[in-house]
């Protein structure tokens, strides 16, 4: 029976921070308060393990760890919030991963869609991938980790579509396992007004389009049943 391992690396730009090797470092840091016994738990020399640590200061941009000296203990060294916020980053980053992996990527993915109506208008994208490739989609996509759905909204929109946007309000949330032939997908749908921008398809649209309510076409995905129940829903305002 062979197991799959990865391994993982925090870097921000080209720029390497730090891997396993280094967060197991920075956790003794913080457990021991002690470089030289976090460096002795490690397997590594002294001088080693502070070259390590310069190297993750220089690619941060800033002291990773403190350091004091003398006193009853003969000093200690502790993490600063620059090294807190990377090894934070990295243990739940990996976490998450590690516990999609386990999971076999049984997990949701979460999508945000906006509905962005001009007078008798609908805002509408061609997919530029499959699946459905070419067909009329509401524009939208992924939510990112740490980011809002709210915000989510507004930045696809504009990402697909060119066009700024403000929410009105939220549609609904549609889940149905069967709803995206890619698997499990959950999506937020929120009403959005456009404020500003210009009209261009970019990202993975195909097209943006302002298409009449009265001649929709067909849709991927449910996205043809999230505008007939947003209509529905107005209409009865």
């Amino acid at each position: 029976m062979y197991d799959l391992k990865l391994k993982m690396w925090l870097v921000d730009g080209n720029r390497f921070i730090v891997s396993d090797g280094r967060a197991t470092l920075l956790r003794k840091i913080r457990e021991y308060g002690s470089m030289s016994k976090a460096a002795k738990e490690m397997g590594m020399s002294y001088r080693h393990a502070w070259e390590v640590l310069h190297r993750i200061s220089e690619n941060a941009g800033g002291d990773i760890v403190a350091s004091t000296r003398g006193g009853r203990d003969g000093g200690d060294t502790k993490l600063t919030k620059l090294g807190e916020t990377i090894l934070r980053e990295y243990d739940n980053k990996t976490e998450s991963l590690t516990s999609q992996l386990e999971n076999h990527w049984r997990k949701p993915s979460v999508t945000v869609d906006g509905i962005v109506i001009k007078r008798d208008k609908i805002l509408l994208i061609r997919r530029g991938k499959e699946p459905f490739k070419g067909v009329y989609a509401l524009p939208g996509g992924f939510l990112e980790y740490g980011e809002k759905a709210e915000h989510c909204a507004t930045r696809e929109v504009q990402e697909e579509t060119g066009l700024v946007t403000e929410i009105v309000d939220l549609v609904g949330v549609y889940s149905d396992p069967k709803r995206d032939p890619r698997g499990h997908f959950v999506t937020a749908v929120y009403h959005l007004k456009a404020v500003g921008g210009r009209l261009k398809a970019g990202d993975d649209a195909q097209s943006a389009e302002w298409v009449p309510l009265g001649k929709l076409p067909e849709f991927a995905f449910d996205h043809g049943m999230i505008i007939k129940d947003f209509l529905k829903r107005k209409r009865q305002e």
